[in-house]
């Protein structure tokens, strides 16, 4: 009797250790961290990137000044650094208050790291990027041919509250030089954007961002701003993909009708954003 239970302990350890082992291969056939059909190689040479992160590295309620790690989700700025560089562009990273990028621990774990994450994991150029990164107040977004803005946790508590960073994208947008591009809460950039007007500048624009359900899904509920709800306040045409099983397994990138935004929905849709950004800018 002991034997038979000693072999099924010892097969249910394997079994186990069997999908610890392929539990990253499990979730990218469900949907995480998808490959994008249409990726092609672009040679943008002479043409530079810019990546913006969060600087809040803590996720607290309100109220409270300590609670888990947070930051940037790993993949949200990796995936498309690495677009940007293999497309021989030059590529700078900022924060919103400059110096070392928090990066949420959890988005490095097994099971969900992905292959930019790897890859950055032991590129020392890149970490150096990351431990010294510019300030958006040092930083003139004119300067470049596309801006993205990396999400995670983090940036819901400095993006969308960001009065100078609003004040840049405008700049930027005006300026007709760079594309700008998010994924997920990395959206939260734009909604104090204005117009000439004095209008928000996304009102009537096609944009995404994570949904509410993923949000909920994920058990996040006490996160300043959450995506969807404030694009649909900035007046913007929110639009999303679902999953039946969880919106962390989804995903969906829109351009705008002026081909200036182009936001992606979650950790997902870092390569299909950074892909359509580099090829509207390819046809300039």
């Amino acid at each position: 009797m002991k034997n038979k239970i000693m072999k099924i302990l010892g097969v249910l350890i394997i079994v186990i250790a069997l999908l610890v082992l392929l539990s990253p291969k499990i979730l990218n056939w469900m949907g995480l961290h998808p490959k994008f059909e249409g990726s092609q190689q672009y040679n943008l040479k002479g043409k530079r990137a810019l990546v913006v992160t969060t600087s809040h590295g803590v996720l607290n309620k309100p109220g409270e000044t300590t609670g888990k790690p947070t930051g940037v989700f790993g993949s949200e700025m990796t995936v498309p650094y690495y677009e940007f560089l293999d497309a021989n562009m030059e590529v700078d990273l900022a924060s919103v208050k400059g110096g070392e990028i928090p990066i949420d621990p959890q988005s490095f774990y097994y099971m969900i790291k992905d292959d930019a994450d790897k890859r950055y994991l032991k590129d020392e150029v890149f970490q150096q990027k990351v431990k010294t990164s510019l300030a958006i107040a040092e930083v003139d977004f004119t300067k470049y041919d596309v801006v993205f803005f990396a999400g995670g946790w983090g940036a819901a508590y400095d993006m969308g509250q960001s009065e100078l960073l609003a004040k840049k994208v405008s700049e930027a947008y005006y300026a007709q030089t760079p594309i700008l591009g998010s994924v997920c809460h990395g959206a939260l950039a734009f909604i104090q954007a204005k117009d000439t007007t004095g209008n928000l500048l996304i009102k009537g624009r096609t944009m995404t961002g994570v949904t509410q359900g993923q949000l909920d899904q994920l058990g996040i509920e006490f996160t300043p701003l959450h995506p969807e709800g404030e694009l649909k306040k900035a007046g913007a045409i929110y639009k999303a993909n679902h999953h039946s099983i969880s919106d962390m397994l989804a995903t969906i990138t829109v351009v705008d009708e002026e081909e200036r935004f182009v936001t992606g929905q979650n950790q997902n849709s870092g390569h299909e954003t950074a892909q359509k950004m580099m090829e509207i800018l390819s046809k300039k």
